[in-house]
Formats: structure tokens, C-alpha cells, sequence
């Protein structure tokens, strides 16, 4: 082995901490679980205080009424039966903002969902019930209260401190205000969207309520991590120039701060990508990872933070090429998290990860399961329970859509 070569090795070795590239990034394999579902879509994860993991999603019966379900993980990696939060026939359905359950401290739980509030097409308001223990699913209230019949959504909420919950949303209460604002996504709105937040407790006590941001983008998911400092909120910003970048809101000493952009792209689109980004914690480990279009060149990018998502290193490039973006993030333990997106392959789609450590190194990617590039696959979510890591997704066939779930295990 030539000195150049033996140099490299050494160098690799130290950079890995001594272990192997395979070691230190394993292969993933799937091992799919039967998912306690027919016909059903929008799935989301989510993982308590305990590790123990739980699955919801909208289940579609034969009738036009929509119903929340939800069920736990059991030791042996089977799913509990589903039980149902709460049903409608006058719910707000799409693709990209779907319900979701969330854990208190206490194990208590809180979920979401999107009802209608008047005859507009986006006249719809957020409806959160609660479920202490040992006891049934409360009446929904409404964590915004402007009673305006205008667009509210794309929530995320994270388990808080205090045995209580914190939730951010799009609100479109000034969409309705007299303002002379142009907007192309065909949402009709005259005013500009928001990103409001407050805090719940079990009982349905709204307290903390802020406006973070007064100008985002119209239609994309947010999504919330704690951090060892706070609370941190992600979502696509839109600048009066029409540039619709990823910004970041923390809470600090509990104070929100003022956004700060996680990576200047310069992404400048005049409508909504429906695209949003993901942000996971571990520690004052931040990573954030989102898709932009800037340059007319699609990317899924990552950025990590050191510093409970104050400061951001420059984005690496996620994707292979042809993303779609939809993109997920978890860390796996204090060093290491796992990315996924997916990508376009041939005529349909891939759900594709990556590992990222803390050194700011990607491993090669791995294709996890196939997918549909229509918008009904809608956003694959990863998460990591006491056993590790899981995934869901939606599966598209030409008679209905269906959850689907994996257990993702190192080989």
C-alpha cells in the first residue's frame, strides 16, 4: 500500500471513530407489519414519553363519513385493534394536511383533525380532543380563536414540559381581511398567511397564544421539535419578493424569537409547492431537512445545528436527482439520524434514506419500499420507538388507497 493510500486509510478510520463505514451506517431491512386497517390514508407515528409507538390515520367507510383511528404497537410488533377518536361528513380532507395524535407527558393523549366551518372551499377550522386516562375522548375545542371562517391547518404539536402541549398552525384569519394582496395557488386568499401557536393542557386550557410569523407560505406542512432549550418551529416562509424559503422559530426562556432562515435557497415561486420541511431534536443536535426548487433544480436538503437550531452549517444535498421531496427525519441515537424522501424513479416513486451523523457525513442511499408519485401516496413518516425505527406510507392501487407499516431493522 503506497503512503498516499495508507494515509487515506488512517484518516478514514479517525473519521469514523474507528468502526467501518457498514458498521457505522448499516443497511436497513423492511419487515412489513399488518397495518390494522381497509381503506384508509393520511397515516402519521408518533412515539410516546415510554418509547411505546402509535399509529393514526382517516379510515373511509362506505358512506361519506370520515373517521380518526388510531392504535398502539404491542411488544411483539403487532398492531392493537384501532379504536376511533372522532368521525364527520363534513371534514376537510386533503392530501397534504392530515390529522394526528400526539402523547401528553402523562401518557394522556391529543389529536387533531380539520372540520368545516362554512360553505368556502378552504373555510375550515383545526378541532383538537383530548383523552386523559381511563377516560373517553373529550368534546373537540379550537385552539384558534378568531372565529373567522378562513383557512386553518397544517398543524404539528410536541409534547411540552409541563405535562402539556404545544401546537403551531396556518391561519388564515387576515386571508379574509380587506388587503389587495395577489395570490396564483388558487386559494382565493386577500390577506397573508400566518404561523400562530398555543399551549393545551388535558382538560382543553388554551394559554400562550402567539402570532410567530405574520407572512408564510400558503400551503405547506409545518413541523415542531423540542430541543434542550425549547420548542422549535419549521415551515416555509414567503418574503414580499415571492422567495419561499425554510425559517426557524424557538422558543428561548420562554420567548418566541424572531424567524431566521435555516439556509438562504433564494427559492423565488410564485404559488405554494405544498412541500414542508421536517425538523427532529436530540439533545442541542437540530437537523432540519426540506425540498427547494431554487435555480430550477430540485433538491432535498439537510442542515444541521449544534446549538438548538440558532445556528445552521450549509445544507448538504439529500436526493439522487429526481426528487419529490415529502420529506421525514429521526434521530437514531445522540449522533446519528435518518432521512427520508422520495424520489421519482421510472413511472412511479421510491421512498429513499439516508443516515446522517453529527460530522455532517451521508452514508449511500437505500431505496426502503416503492411507491406511487401521485399525490394520494402522500408524506411517508418515520419515527423511532423503544425497538427502533418504523415507517408508514400510503399505498395507491387503481380500487382504493391503504396504510401501510415496516419495521425497519439493521442487518
Amino acid at each position: 500500500m503506497s503512503g498516499k493510500c495508507i494515509f487515506l486509510y488512517l484518516a478514514m478510520v479517525i473519521f469514523l471513530g474507528g468502526c467501518s463505514i457498514k458498521e457505522k451506517f448499516p443497511t436497513l431491512n423492511v419487515e412489513y407489519l399488518k397495518t390494522p386497517s381497509l381503506s384508509s390514508a393520511q397515516s402519521r407515528l408518533t412515539v410516546d414519553s415510554e418509547g411505546t409507538a402509535y399509529l393514526s390515520w382517516i379510515e373511509y367507510d362506505n358512506s361519506d363519513t370520515f373517521q380518526l383511528q388510531y392504535a398502539q404497537l404491542n411488544s411483539d410488533d403487532t398492531w392493537s385493534a384501532p379504536e376511533t377518536i372522532s368521525q364527520g361528513d363534513n371534514w376537510f380532507i386533503n392530501w397534504a394536511d392530515f390529522p394526528a395524535l400526539s402523547i401528553f407527558e402523562d401518557g394522556s393523549k391529543a389529536a387533531h383533525w380539520l372540520q368545516m366551518r362554512d360553505v368556502g372551499t378552504y373555510d375550515y377550522d383545526v378541532h383538537v380532543s383530548t383523552q386523559s386516562k381511563g377516560q373517553g375522548w373529550s368534546d373537540s375545542f379550537i385552539p384558534h380563536r378568531d372565529s373567522i371562517a378562513a383557512e386553518h391547518g397544517f398543524v404539528s404539536m410536541v409534547r411540552g414540559s409541563k405535562n402539556d402541549m404545544i401546537i403551531s398552525w396556518l391561519d388564515g384569519r387576515n386571508t379574509k381581511g380587506n388587503h389587495n394582496e395577489d395570490h396564483d395557488h388558487g386559494h382565493g386568499h386577500h390577506g397573508s398567511m400566518t404561523l400562530r401557536t398555543a399551549t393545551f393542557q388535558a382538560d382543553g386550557t388554551l394559554s400562550e397564544e402567539h402570532e410567530l410569523d405574520q407572512r408564510i407560505c400558503d400551503c405547506c406542512q409545518t413541523d415542531m421539535a423540542m430541543t434542550e432549550a425549547g420548542p422549535v418551529v419549521v415551515y416555509r416562509d414567503r418574503s414580499p419578493e415571492e422567495v419561499r424559503d425554510i425559517s426557524i422559530v424557538r422558543s428561548v426562556d420562554g420567548a418566541w424569537t424572531e424567524p431566521q432562515p435555516v439556509h438562504n435557497d433564494l427559492w423565488q415561486i410564485h404559488g405554494c409547492p405544498v412541500n414542508g420541511p421536517a425538523v427532529s431534536a436530540s439533545g442541542s443536535h437540530v437537523i432540519v431537512v426540506w425540498y427547494t426548487g431554487a435555480n430550477d433544480t430540485s433538491h432535498v436538503k439537510a442542515a444541521l445545528s449544534k446549538d438548538n437550531g440558532a445556528n445552521f452549517d450549509l445544507p448538504l444535498i439529500i436526493d439522487e436527482g429526481i426528487p419529490l421531496g415529502r420529506v421525514d427525519v429521526t434521530w437514531i441515537d445522540d449522533n446519528r439520524a435518518i432521512i427520508t424522501w422520495v424520489e421519482k424513479h421510472e413511472d412511479e416513486a421510491v421512498i429513499k434514506s439516508r443516515w446522517f451523523d453529527t460530522s455532517g457525513y451521508l452514508s449511500h442511499s437505500q431505496t426502503l419500499v416503492n411507491t406511487s408519485s401521485s399525490r394520494q401516496s402522500g408524506f411517508p413518516i418515520i419515527a423511532k420507538d423503544q425497538s427502533g425505527l418504523l415507517i408508514t406510507w400510503t399505498e395507491v392501487t387503481d380500487k382504493k388507497t391503504a396504510v401501510k407499516t415496516a419495521r425497519l431493522t439493521i442487518r
